[in-house]
């Protein structure tokens, strides 16, 4: 789950995010008058310096010590703030959506019928299990059932198989995965670097608090910190125009950095739907998979291209618009 960024955020060839450079008119120069000095060249270049030694570069000690990073999300109801860190799945607790999915009554009925659905398949194989067993010990012959030896084989293999999923598990505790500043299912996203501060020091419960390094943060952030990178600034609500404006139009950098956010939020958040839709052999995933390929060059990257023609703009902006559907639904925003 560990999202992998491609750098720049390059949008040449979109007309909706495109720069365009702006003529001004010079005009005739003037006298200046006697009571306002002349500034030369020197002055206006010492002044830009002034300026440029005003704005420090922010510090990004505090986030590689404490292995958490400021991220800015553009939805289609507004931009904000928020947090992501990555850890073994084994030391995170998923975010509690109990309260989120009574909400919805659609989603809460569903999961009462696919409940009820699973503890009546469960008990009928159970029982199917238990009656072909049984009728297989009436027709076996006295001197032909089971016996200890047979008994330990079977004993054997359940244990080999106990063996292979406890290290199945133990492969996936510690694997890393993101978590998001979150809290009862919802992703708290926050409209200024200052409200967003204000909700780190002050104590309210969110699911981040879990990480050994929430107390500190709590105690040195500020302000100035909010200062997400680049890759870690992503525009959803680009997503859809983008797509609809068929492949000529669509920005490789942007719709690979939306899937690797989606992907993410999606897991944090518990959100089974996004994940199926951008799992391994979607149509989404497929679309992915060329977008990388068409960034290479040589023949890996005239093969992406030749892939991208093949995918329908039309399907990929509908499902797009699901998945940032679903994304805005949960967010709960903080000024």
């Amino acid at each position: 789950m560990c999202a992998e960024s491609l750098g720049g955020r390059g949008v040449a060839g979109w007309a909706t995010r495109k720069h365009t450079e702006v003529s001004v008119a010079r005009q005739s120069p003037q006298r200046p008058d006697a009571d306002e000095p002349e500034l030369d060249d020197t002055t206006s270049s010492a002044a830009d310096d002034e300026v440029d030694v005003d704005r420090p570069a922010p510090d990004r000690a505090l986030w590689d010590e404490l292995r958490i990073d400021p991220v800015e999300i553009a939805l289609p109801a507004g931009t904000g703030f928020t947090l992501r860190a990555y850890r073994p799945a084994r030391e995170l607790t998923p975010t509690d959506v109990a309260d989120r999915d009574q909400d919805d009554p659609f989603l809460a009925r569903r999961q009462v019928v696919e409940t009820e659905d699973e503890e009546v398949v469960i008990l009928d194989e159970e029982f199917a299990a238990l009656t072909a067993e049984e009728e297989d010990e009436e027709e076996r012959p006295e001197g032909r059932r089971r016996g200890k030896a047979e008994a330990a084989d079977s004993d054997a293999e359940a244990d080999e198989e106990h063996e292979d999923e406890d290290e199945a598990e133990d492969a996936a505790g510690d694997e890393e995965v993101p978590a998001f500043l979150t809290h009862r299912g919802r992703l708290l996203l926050f409209k200024t670097p200052e409200s967003l501060v204000s909700f780190i020091r002050s104590g309210a419960p969110n699911d981040l608090s879990q990480l050994d390094s929430w107390n500190e943060l709590s105690e040195r952030v500020e302000p100035v910190d909010i200062a997400p990178l680049d890759e870690d600034t992503y525009e959803l609500d680009l997503v859809v125009e983008n797509l609809r404006g068929g492949h000529d139009a669509w920005d490789p950098t942007l719709l690979i950095e939306a899937g690797e956010v989606a992907r993410d939020l999606a897991y944090a958040l518990r959100l089974p739907a996004v994940l199926d839709m951008l799992s391994a052999g979607s149509s989404l995933d497929d679309l992915d998979e060329a977008l990388r390929a068409s960034v290479n060059g040589g023949i890996g990257g005239f093969m992406g291209r030749r892939r991208l023609k093949k995918i329908g703009a039309q399907t990929a902006s509908l499902g797009w618009r699901t998945i940032v559907g679903k994304i805005s639904a949960v967010v709960d925003w903080r000024d």
